[in-house]
């Protein structure tokens, strides 16, 4: 699940994001509206967090940008500003969810899958490939009748080849998938992953198998 939060309030953002990734979430962080509308553009995300209050406006006028561009993704508001008639406008402006700070992690986490399991966003939330059964809105993964207990970012490379399993998926489409844009990957970082994950999916007995396409990307295959 990949989300942008847009946030301005930078110990806030930092906490949030990295209670967000415990939960196997990548998060991009903007702090400007207008960053935050070229993320939009260049990425496809899952849900955004919007605060209310940011640097350059009123955060609710970014939802009818968005719309206007054609963008879909599911809105959830963070903000102090909670009183009644506030969260009424942000709905009718277009917000999908209102959440008031502060807020437990948990309670964003139960808004955020209740968003993905409605119409249209709603994905296929269970991936099943070899005899391997993937959740990943609650991040289980279960080869046959067994969890199979994986590091996060081992569990977001194995969901993003299974969701396209018998397909070669390019590096950087992998990259994306388990890094958010600040961070720097290091060359051989998606390597590591793959091969540790090659060998839990092993002695799984999962029923996949991981193949290198040299200089491209990965391909997951049943075997």
């Amino acid at each position: 699940m990949r989300l942008l939060l847009i946030e301005d309030e930078r110990e806030l953002a930092t906490a949030l994001s990295a209670a967000l990734s415990r939960h196997g979430i990548v998060i991009d962080h903007a702090v400007y509206l207008a960053d935050a509308f070229e993320l939009t553009r260049q990425n496809t995300y899952d849900a955004i967090l919007l605060d209310r209050r940011l640097p350059d406006g009123e955060g609710l006028t970014f939802i009818p940008k968005l719309r206007r561009a054609g963008v879909d993704t599911p809105v959830i508001v963070l903000t102090a500003r909670n009183e009644p008639m506030e969260r009424v406008e942000g709905l009718d402006l277009g917000a999908d969810d209102y959440l008031g700070k502060p807020f437990l992690v948990e309670e964003l986490m139960a808004r955020v899958r209740a968003l993905l399991r409605r119409p249209p966003t709603l994905e296929e939330q269970t991936i099943r490939v070899g005899r391997l059964h993937i959740d990943p809105l609650h991040l289980d993964v279960m080869a046959g009748t067994v969890p199979l207990d994986l590091p996060r970012r081992e569990l977001l490379v194995l969901q993003a080849l299974a969701r396209r399993k018998g397909k070669t998926v390019l590096r950087s489409t992998l990259e994306e998938a388990v890094y958010n844009y600040e961070e720097e990957i290091q060359s051989n970082a998606l390597d590591a992953h793959i091969s540790r994950l090659r060998k839990r999916l092993a002695d799984a007995g999962a029923g996949v198998t991981i193949h290198n396409i040299r200089g491209v990307g990965y391909l997951l295959r049943e075997e």
